[in-house]
């Protein structure tokens, strides 16, 4: 991503309050739902793809998961996560980097979460995306991945967006992925404006026959 996408959000940060964010929500309940359909071991190692300020982390330890990564490209949201996380520094990492070029570990995500990154990306930025997620994922791993659903926002943040239904958003990850669950969420913002999402649980293909 160019260096005024990273200013952007780096500015979204340091500048607003959570209630001055359309997609800020006190927890994820959606994804936390999705999750716990998936029935993870405790040491599964999950990492959350533009983690921004959200609780998910907070929710995901308390549920017992113990070794989360996560990943923004504004360094003002990390922080405000590891203020919130002292506690847990033995169980969280922090990742300040752009997914589509982070270094990150291969095979060895049990699953990856992402609310609301990939609808922002364009066409070569989304290939790229979609290779760190095959190669970072563990084969049997998960990937729940939201956007926007088709009659959701075009824009937000003052950016555009690509809309997608469950079948267009999983048909991106496939083959290497195979869509296993979606669901439909209808997000209020704190000004009481409703946003509808798409997500889709996504189960990572055996790397061979």
């Amino acid at each position: 991503m160019s260096g005024l996408i990273v200013e952007h959000w780096q500015a979204v940060y340091r500048d607003k309050a959570e209630a001055q964010m359309s997609w800020s929500r006190a927890h994820l309940e959606t994804s936390l739902r999705l999750i716990e359909g998936l029935h993870l071991s405790p040491a599964t190692p999950v990492i959350d793809v533009g983690a921004g300020r959200s609780t998910l982390a907070d929710d995901l330890l308390e549920r017992g998961l113990s070794d989360i990564t996560l990943l923004d490209i504004a360094e003002a949201a990390l922080a405000a996560s590891r203020q919130r996380l002292p506690a847990a520094a033995g169980h969280v990492r922090w990742l300040l980097d752009d997914v589509t070029r982070a270094a990150l570990p291969a095979t060895h995500y049990g699953l990856w979460h992402d609310r609301a990154v990939f609808h922002f990306l364009a066409d070569e930025t989304r290939r790229y995306y979609v290779r760190q997620a095959e190669r970072a994922v563990r084969p049997g791993g998960y990937a729940i991945v939201a956007t926007f659903a088709a009659d959701g926002p075009q824009r937000c943040s003052g950016l555009p967006v690509q809309r997608y239904d469950a079948a267009t958003l999983a048909a991106q990850f496939a083959p290497a992925f195979e869509c296993v669950g979606s669901a439909r969420d209808e997000h209020t913002t704190p000004w009481g404006s409703v946003q509808p999402f798409t997500y889709v649980v996504l189960r990572r293909q055996q790397t061979s026959p």
